[in-house]
């Protein structure tokens, strides 16, 4: 859990003072090419900034934490009663408490921790959500693994041989297989296998003239299938979790939308790109006798191995799905332990060899969220956080209310979409949900829905919006096809406006209903 926030008053040049680190890790994020450093390491270097300013100024908390105990709290020193924290109940629960009980509660912490013990732990260990790191070491893991089997590959070529050729068809198929890749996997990789294969099926069919359509409308799919789960992207898992959304909750409320919007753009790319039908026999002809020569088995070295990581795959997305209503305690465990233990099971077949998936792991990533947690964290103690939840109080009208009203789930849209198209939309949601957090703000508000939204497309306004639009553009470049920001921009802009009217319209008219 989080240390809570020191209690003690903390000046207005002390908050200003990290309000101002706050801003500058935010523009070295958006500046990140230009710096030549990765995102882990600028976090990182304001991470070590912040908990050695806040050490500094006193603002931060070096109590020992208690580990392997019950919180007692309403302490009633003339009966000794108390009241268990955890018991929803409040039953009433008599402890004897000794004279080192007794010295260890003092004036200054009026609860009481029966059995268990304090132990030391360094202050910054606590600020991180383990929780979601969990979660990404754990899925990206199992995917690596699971795509040894060669099943996104096969899926893959099934999908093109099923369009017999025809671009248009070809479109749609690899259209709908990026946003269900986007949604199962995450969108790196999603971008990585289908922008892949797409170069590889027009080289074959002749058509590397389209390239770069179908490439620049699967860059912007992966952020509309991002959308789809509470795994598909990390702002989907900040904000979910956060605001307690369960996976199911999450799937239907946001899979309407993903549909339209999804159907939508590709049929914006056909136009705009001219990515047309077949007009004659002859064509379609040709087309099929090319696809025949795909193998969708030259992928797959056991067939036994693709089978069980077909199984597991399914049965990850079951439990997954499922988590807060599994038994034996496994939904107190949380869907991290989950990822982990469908990671572990696929390892099993490569014990020999684990240090090569190890590799693969975005360690990057992982740092970047560990060293964003302090940050968030240290902002919490000086007082950034309450600041700018009572900027956002003034500016928005009620945000307790639900459902919430029009135009602050308009402005919270249209604001968390131009703040993510310009910088890395982790530290947007991760600071926009702990904001709301705070408040608090209740599940059932369509601000948290105005974040999600927002975060995932505003990535599709610039390249450098989202992980996945960035790969788009280096697979573009790496077939020598001319693609500058400029040029992306006016080319996605289109699209990125589409998808966020047609979101602010289902946020505002359509969720309240669901």
């Amino acid at each position: 859990m989080l240390l809570l926030a020191s209690s003690e008053p903390v000046s207005g040049a002390v908050t200003a003072l990290f309000a101002i680190l706050l801003v500058g890790l935010i523009a070295c994020l958006a500046l990140e090419e230009k710096l030549h450093a990765k995102k882990s390491f600028i976090a990182g270097m304001f991470a070590i900034v912040c908990l050695f300013l806040g050490a500094a100024c006193g603002i931060l908390e070096f109590d020992k934490v208690v580990v392997g105990s019950h919180e007692l709290v309403e302490i009633d020193t003339v009966e000794g009663d108390y009241v268990l924290e955890a018991d929803p109940k409040h039953e009433q629960h008599h402890v004897v408490i000794t004279e080192h009980n007794e010295e260890e509660v003092g004036e200054e912490d009026p609860a009481v921790h029966v059995g268990g013990h304090r132990l030391e732990m360094p202050v910054y260990i606590p600020g991180i959500n383990w929780g979601v790191i969990a979660i990404i070491l754990g899925s990206s893991l199992f995917v690596d693994v699971t795509s040894k089997s060669g099943l996104f590959t096969w899926i893959a070529i099934k999908v093109t041989k099923a369009s017999a050729g025809d671009p248009s068809k070809l479109l749609y198929f690899y259209g709908i297989m990026t946003v269900v890749f986007s949604a199962v996997l995450n969108n790196v990789t999603a971008m990585i296998i289908v922008g892949s294969l797409t170069a590889v099926s027009l080289e074959k069919l002749n058509r590397k003239e389209k390239l770069l359509g179908f490439l620049l409308i699967e860059g912007l799919l992966t952020n509309i299938g991002g959308l789809l789960t509470l795994i598909s992207s990390v702002p989907n898992i900040i904000v979910g979790t956060t605001a307690n959304i369960s996976f199911l909750t999450f799937f239907i409320k946001a899979a309407p939308y993903v549909v339209v919007a999804t159907f939508v753009t590709i049929w914006m790319g056909a136009r705009l790109f001219r990515i047309s039908k077949l007009t004659n026999d002859k064509e379609r002809d040709e087309a099929k006798q090319l696809v025949s020569n795909f193998d969708e088995n030259d992928g797959v070295e056991s067939w036994g191995f693709f089978w069980f990581g077909s199984a597991m795959l399914c049965l990850f997305i079951l439990f997954i799905a499922t988590t807060s209503v599994l038994p034996f305690g496994i939904n107190h465990l949380g869907m991290g332990f989950i990822a982990l233990s469908f990671a572990g099971i696929m390892l099993v077949r490569f014990k020999h060899e684990v240090q090569e998936f190890y590799k693969t792991v975005d360690w990057d990533l992982l740092g970047f969220f560990m060293a964003l947690f302090v940050v968030i964290y240290v902002m919490e103690h000086a007082h950034v956080l309450d600041e700018i939840g009572k900027a956002m109080q003034w500016a928005l009208s009620d945000m307790a209310k639900v459902p919430a009203s029009k135009s602050d789930a308009t402005m919270l849209l249209l604001g968390s979409a131009v703040f993510s198209s310009v910088t890395d939309n982790i530290p947007l949601a991760a600071m926009l949900s702990s904001i709301l957090h705070k408040v608090p703000t209740p599940t059932e508000s369509g601000l948290w829905w105005s974040v999600i939204f927002g975060a995932n497309l505003g990535g599709n306004l610039t390249p450098i919006g989202s992980a996945s639009t960035l790969v788009a553009v280096t697979i573009i470049h790496k077939h020598k096809m001319p693609l500058s920001f400029v040029a992306f921009v006016k080319a996605a802009v289109p699209f990125a406006v589409v998808q966020i009217v047609l979101a602010t319209i289902y946020v505002l008219f359509v969720l309240p209903l669901i």
